[in-house]
């Protein structure tokens, strides 16, 4: 218990004398806490190479796509150039037309693919997020931290060691198979 030095709102009046008054307080408990990089514990979880293969071959299964879906449109804007002369202004109008929508078309497509492509990267991720914050909450409350701190990205460029748990070796080890 920590004892307080006496203020004169803590003096205490009996009569004609002043009786100083000792306020107690209990003292709060150390904060402990808890630093690692996050990510590199996630890169080294062994399910992380499966995501990273999973979505690379998702990337490119888009990417081929993307690829046919511009040659396509390559081709027809060719034959469009070869044969403009040569076409009465309905067939010409009409072909500028079909250019037009394929080429909404495609940029639509692409749009939505970097949707789906993110999209597909959380709920690839989210399985090995989850895993890691199970671990990361079991061994601040083995370890009695009030919170884990995250040093990538320079977000704390100074920590006392003789305050805090590095806790990178301890979640790689609970992390491999």
């Amino acid at each position: 218990m920590t004892v307080l030095p006496v203020a004169a709102q803590d003096v205490v009046t009996t009569g004609a004398e002043a009786v100083p008054v000792a306020v107690s307080m209990p003292q709060a408990p150390a904060l402990k806490f808890g630093y690692l990089s996050y990510n590199q514990a996630f890169e080294a979880m062994p399910d992380y190479a499966i995501a990273q293969q999973n979505m690379r071959e998702l990337k490119v299964k888009y990417e081929a796509e993307m690829t046919r879906v511009e040659k396509e449109f390559n081709e027809k804007y060719e034959d469009f150039l070869e044969g403009q002369r040569d076409f009465p202004p309905s067939i010409l109008r009409k072909r500028q037309m079909e250019l037009q929508e394929l080429m909404t078309k495609n940029v639509m497509f692409k749009e939505e693919s970097r949707k789906l492509l993110e999209q597909a990267r959380e709920d690839v991720y989210a399985p090995l997020h989850d895993k890691l914050a199970q671990v990361l909450t079991e061994l601040a409350e083995a370890n009695g931290l009030a919170f884990i701190l995250n040093t990538d990205d320079h977000a704390c460029p100074y920590l006392n060691p003789a305050m805090g748990i590095d806790l990178n070796e301890a979640v790689r080890q609970r992390l491999q198979p």
